[in-house]
């Protein structure tokens, strides 16, 4: 991807978390429609495991503890978004593993209109684009992180 001036660059955080049949979270934004595993945005003065945790609890209603970071994600062909206003965001996510220690599954009022877990092989079709590696690095069970 060319840089562009328009471009915003922005910290994220995107958390992956397995049922017992290694079956993936995802949730389904209201605003573009499209399933995705849920993510998180840093405010000032918050960590980037706080804003992980709760972007987790704010979507899908679990309260999760991270067991490690699967990768740090900033390749701007698969890390750039355009939002349906036309904006352009380039993401730096820390790609967690999280495993659910208390709450039920549900979405969100505001942002969130599903949650739902998926096999890996069975993933909706109405998928948000996610960064070509992230399935493959959650599932390649690595202690070191992923730079990509």
């Amino acid at each position: 991807m060319q840089e562009k001036k328009d471009v915003t660059m922005y910290p994220a955080t995107a958390v992956i978390i397995f049922d017992e049949q290694k079956r993936i979270l995802f949730r389904k934004r209201k605003e573009f429609g499209l399933w995705g595993l849920p993510t998180g945005y840093p405010l000032p003065g918050e960590t980037i495991e706080e804003a992980a945790i709760k972007g987790v609890r704010n979507e899908t209603g679990l309260k999760v503890e991270l067991k490690k970071i699967i990768g740090v994600y900033s390749d701007p062909y698969s890390q750039t978004f355009e939002y349906p206003n036309g904006e352009f965001v380039q993401f730096v996510t820390t790609y967690f593993l999280g495993e659910v220690v208390d709450g039920h599954a549900r979405p969100s009022q505001k942002e969130v209109s599903h949650v739902q877990f998926f096999g890996p092989h069975e993933l909706p079709t109405d998928l948000m684009p996610l960064p070509p590696r992230w399935l493959v690095d959650a599932f390649a069970n690595e202690d070191a992180a992923f730079i990509r």
